[in-house]
């Protein structure tokens, strides 16, 4: 009874295991070509797989988030959080474009003058953090970095951690 209680176990627990690695499989497919979309300034396939609604919400959600952490009076977050939306719509428009992507690409080796890692060397860095999200990461263990969330069969960049990011250009 044991043994097979311990078979039982064993088997969800693969099942599971090869369930987040066709995931990660399967969205490295999309990281891939959102990266080869930013190389190559290709703005149809970049907007393809950006969320512009999710990440313009994030950039909305930080700047809000930094105005009630200031010292500055309740007037001032109030403006802050009522410009907050436009602001990051703006950003958004923006940022949110494949040249400025490319900027943080080079960063992290993903230069022009050297070819994209295939499908399965991204998957090695994308980790599942959630139903139907991976996030991506400078190496097996570095830090999440870029979130993608799958929508509708493609996996989009749909969020970004900030402090991340931050800790990793004050290198």
């Amino acid at each position: 009874m044991r043994i097979r209680a311990l078979l039982t176990l064993t088997l969800a627990a693969a099942s599971l295991s090869a369930c987040a690695t066709v995931d990660r499989y399967d969205a490295a497919g999309d990281v891939h070509a959102l990266l080869v979309a930013i190389r190559d300034n290709d703005h149809a396939a970049f907007d393809a797989r950006v969320d512009r609604r999710a990440l313009k919400y994030q950039i909305e959600s930080r700047m809000v988030r930094e105005a009630r952490k200031s010292n500055a009076g309740g007037g001032w977050q109030a403006a802050v959080a009522a410009l907050a939306g436009p602001v990051a719509d703006v950003a958004g428009a923006a940022l949110i474009q494949p040249e400025t992507f490319r900027a943080a690409a080079n960063y992290y080796g993903y230069t022009p003058d050297r070819p994209i890692p295939s499908r399965v060397a991204i998957a090695s860095t994308l980790h599942p953090v959630g139903d139907g999200q991976v996030c991506a990461a400078k190496g097996k263990n570095g830090p999440c970095l870029l979130i993608f969330t799958q929508e509708g069969g493609t996996w989009r960049l749909s969020g970004f951690d900030p402090e991340a990011v931050n800790l990793q250009f004050r290198r």
